[in-house]
């Protein structure tokens, strides 16, 4: 591999946000740059912008226009968690300004990787859990979430709200494009599936049997698999999926779907490994990519230096993972995977196991333990 690098540095937009947001982003940058210490590569300067739940109870704004453009700018953006119970719209929805870069940046692909990290207590019992290594793609700006802010309200001669309609769009040319992702991702998922004797797969997720609209999603991407005749592919129900995920998740390779079935399977995903703080997410679009972990912002735990750290760094490596096939830099692609490699060491030592997974290490001790082994992570990965 040709590891030299032409891009001198690149700029990352850090959104922080609330509650653990802050706490888990500081670590991270930390993290980045001992990471570029070791592994060399483009500088990545790292400029921290306001938006969040508790900015807009300051400044009544969630997401300022100097943030937007400063996103747009960028070559990346590195998000922590946003959203407070207590803080929400006139409507009753909560602030959620992730949802309005989704948008504002066509940001249609939510790429879940659920992956089973060794070191860390199983969930399933069936020793093949072990192998769990999947990746969900959420169709991001379709779906039944087109209808935030469009939801219409009818109410009786009297005044009196008696229903609430929330319409779902499914497009082709929206379905059309997450199903070429998936597929893409498919093939470059391929050689480590036969290496582990196990065919590439990408299966769509809808409720064809039910919502017409759905019927129009799996058309589509039947069109779109026919295409992609190298890549075994299916059909699954979501309640079906649900299942399978439980039953036997160690199957699964790429599934696509729309938005609010994404949203509730991704969460099981995280379940089947733990917890959501091992969960990392990108939000990839044709020009924009965001990066941010599957975790909300847990006001139980904020300030008190609990959060688990590894979700946040994991999306940090999907960024450089992005980065490098954006910018030919063969060098961050190899930093995505040493912080891979140096949480599976971390992990596997014994000598940290995080709150949510029924240990005692907090957000330092974990960071700690991740950066002390960055060197002999980088000899296993080159």
């Amino acid at each position: 591999m040709n590891t030299n690098s032409t891009t001198q540095s690149l700029d990352i937009a850090v959104l922080p946000g609330d509650g653990i947001g802050p706490e888990v982003m500081r670590v991270t940058l930390e993290l980045l740059k001992a990471v570029h210490s070791v592994c060399g590569g483009p500088t990545l300067h790292c400029t921290t912008y306001d938006a969040g739940a508790q900015f807009f109870a300051r400044s009544g704004v969630a997401l300022p226009e100097a943030t937007l453009e400063a996103c747009d700018r960028s070559h990346a953006m590195l998000f922590g968690a946003m959203g407070w119970p207590d803080i929400r719209n006139v409507d009753g929805t909560e602030i959620i300004p992730q949802l309005e870069l989704r948008m504002a940046f066509s940001l249609y692909a939510g790429v879940r990787p659920i992956r089973c990290f060794p070191g860390l207590p199983a969930v399933l019992a069936d020793e093949r859990a072990r192998g769990i290594d999947f990746v969900l793609i959420r169709e991001q700006t379709e779906g039944l979430f087109y209808a935030r802010g469009r939801g219409r309200v009818e109410t009786d001669i009297a005044g009196i709200e008696t229903e609430v309609y929330d319409t779902m769009q499914i497009t082709r040319a929206g379905t059309a494009r997450v199903s070429e992702f998936s597929f893409r991702l498919a093939e470059r998922r391929k050689a480590r599936r036969s290496a582990a004797g196990l065919p590439s797969l990408v299966t769509c997720v809808d409720k064809a049997n039910v919502f017409t609209s759905m019927a129009f999603f799996r058309k589509v991407f039947d069109e779109v698999a026919a295409r992609h005749p190298g890549i075994e592919s299916n059909n699954s129900y979501v309640d079906a999926m649900a299942l399978t995920m439980v039953k036997k998740p160690w199957d699964l390779d790429v599934m696509v779907m729309e938005n609010m079935f994404g949203d509730i399977l991704s969460d099981l995903g995280a379940g089947l490994i733990g917890g959501l703080g091992m969960a990392p997410s990108g939000d990839i679009g044709d020009k924009h990519g965001l990066f941010q972990p599957v975790h909300g912002t847990a006001p139980d735990i904020a300030g008190q230096g609990k959060a688990n750290p590894c979700a946040m760094f994991l999306s940090a490596a999907m960024m450089l993972d992005w980065l490098a096939d954006r910018h030919n830099e063969p060098r961050l692609e190899i930093g995505a995977r040493v912080i891979e490699k140096a949480i599976e060491i971390a992990l596997t030592s014994g000598s940290v196991v995080p709150m949510d997974y029924g240990g005692s290490s907090g957000t330092a001790a974990l960071t700690s333990a991740v950066m002390g082994v960055l060197p002999e992570a980088l000899r296993r990965v080159e």
